[in-house]
């Protein structure tokens, strides 16, 4: 399935780009407060490469996935193979019985991915190198003029439940959530409730959570972290799978977890019921959200690479890094989704929408109130649609990511009093400000499909369209007088 190699760590990663004119450095001083996400983001504007800042002292790498063909790389895929990845790991979370000696064997690229998900413990990781005084040596940056301070933005967050150890690795939880530095060995860890940091906290209770952060992860254990994958499925074992090779874990040095073994720097530490606010900064929304109480980390050790790197990105109104993610994974997914839904030809979460908060549904319709049955399922039984606020359902013929054939859709197919439907009081991200109530808001669904059967009592419109021969005709003649 992978036709490109197994990158074990972020500068393996790198030196591929390198090789490939995908990743820049640059030796101009660059300051952290803002002048470095006004860099990132034009970069980034602009279909730019990877970026290597050299002269914060520790250097900087930012906008590792800047491209939809970078986040591909980092799965080890080309771009037009992300679908069939996506129908693979769709397979392998649900496979169909074997049938046969010669079926068996067809499995063995899958079986393969089972056996990656299973980590190897090493005994001298290099994360564990040397080792840093405290956060004041990182690079952090602070992105927004009005953040309330240094913010770190690709942390890959370790943690366990209570009633686990350290080796039982499938119960862990990896996560990427912000953290803000508020003094040498002390960062807020800003996760929301029901994120899986935030409920293995809840499980220690009164008694003192340890934790562990990789920055600079390899590029599957940042993206495996990075994605909503269901709560029975283990990030490290899925980085496995997107690797390709298995993981490398190291036993921290100060805390009872394991940590990554390659990444370029771990925090590790501990987390008890001291809270601080957090914020406000500049979120994905492309507004600065409110300063909230979220549970302080007490840093216990910084352990390092020899010449480490450091990692960082921007959140901001899309396009931003996040946004480019979310669109490789909106294609990963959905053969999982259409397993689920079977009437899905293709959903479509539009990045101008922070790549969730709106959805494009093109199905296959054969029967009335078919629309609304896919937006009632899509919000009751897929979780990462859980915030997802409008759906917007269309027929086969619609072209669902461009944005003239779907409102042209809206205006022709869909009677506002028939075809919309609201509700109130359901889950909605936390961070949406347009909500009336904090978690709670209401959600709309949009049928604009054509009507059929009971569905309407009018004569439907008929499409117009050319014939294919005449079209063919017209673009011969306008290639010769237009050559």
């Amino acid at each position: 399935m992978r036709s490109l190699p197994a990158f074990p760590d972020l500068r393996t990663f790198l030196d591929w780009l390198e090789g490939r004119g995908e990743l820049v450095p640059i030796r101009d001083p660059v300051a952290l407060r803002h002048e470095m996400t006004a860099v990132q983001l034009a970069c980034l504007r602009r279909g730019g490469p990877a970026l290597r800042f050299e002269r914060p002292g520790i250097p900087v790498v930012a906008n590792l996935f800047g491209t939809p063909a970078r986040v591909a790389a980092g799965m080890g895929l080309a771009p037009d193979q992300v679908a069939d990845f996506g129908a693979f790991l769709a397979a392998l979370r649900a496979p169909a019985p074997v049938e046969g000696m010669r079926d068996a064997l067809s499995r063995w690229p899958m079986l393969r991915a089972a056996l990656a998900t299973r980590p190897r413990i090493v005994a001298h990781p290099p994360a564990q190198q040397e080792r840093l005084p405290d956060l004041t040596a990182l690079p952090v940056q602070t992105p927004w003029p009005e953040d309330a301070g240094p913010l770190i933005t690709w942390p890959v967050v370790i943690t366990r439940p209570r009633d686990s150890g350290p080796q039982d690795l499938a119960r862990y939880n990896l996560g990427v959530y912000r953290m803000q530095v508020i003094g040498p060995d002390r960062a807020i860890m800003r996760w929301l409730a029901h994120r899986g940091g935030a409920a293995h906290h809840r499980t220690w209770g009164a008694e003192p959570m340890p934790i562990a952060v990789a920055l600079g992860a390899d590029p599957a254990l940042l993206l495996s972290a990075a994605l909503p994958l269901p709560e029975t499925v283990s990030e490290v074992g899925f980085s496995g799978v997107l690797r390709g090779a298995r993981t490398e874990l190291a036993p921290a040095t100060t805390v009872p977890l394991m940590v990554p073994a390659r990444a370029e720097i771990i925090l590790e530490g501990w987390i008890g019921a001291e809270t601080a606010p957090e914020g406000p900064f500049g979120d994905h929304t492309g507004y600065y959200n409110a300063a909230e109480p979220f549970p302080v980390m007490q840093v216990t050790a910084i352990t390092c690479r020899r010449d480490p790197l450091y990692l960082s990105t921007v959140t901001g109104r899309p396009p931003d890094e996040p946004s480019v993610i979310g669109a490789v994974f909106n294609t990963l997914a959905l053969p999982t989704i259409r397993a689920q839904i079977p009437e899905i030809c293709d959903v479509w979460l539009p990045p101008e929408a922070c790549s969730y908060r709106m959805a494009v549904v093109r199905i296959d319709k054969r029967y009335p109130g078919q629309a609304r049955r896919v937006m009632m399922t899509l919000w009751g039984m897929l979780p990462q649609f859980s915030y997802t606020k409008m759906i917007v359902v269309v027929d086969g013929d619609i072209d669902i990511r461009n944005w003239p054939d779907i409102i042209w859709a809206i205006a022709t197919r869909m009677d506002p009093a028939r075809d919309v439907m609201l509700i109130d009081g359901t889950p909605m991200d936390y961070l949406d400000f347009a909500a009336p109530r904090a978690g709670l808001a209401g959600k709309i669904g949009i049928d604009a499909t054509n009507k059929t059967g009971t569905e309407t009592t009018r004569d439907w419109g008929r499409l117009m369209r050319l014939d294919p021969g005449h079209e063919a005709r017209a673009d011969e003649i306008l290639a010769r007088i237009l050559a």
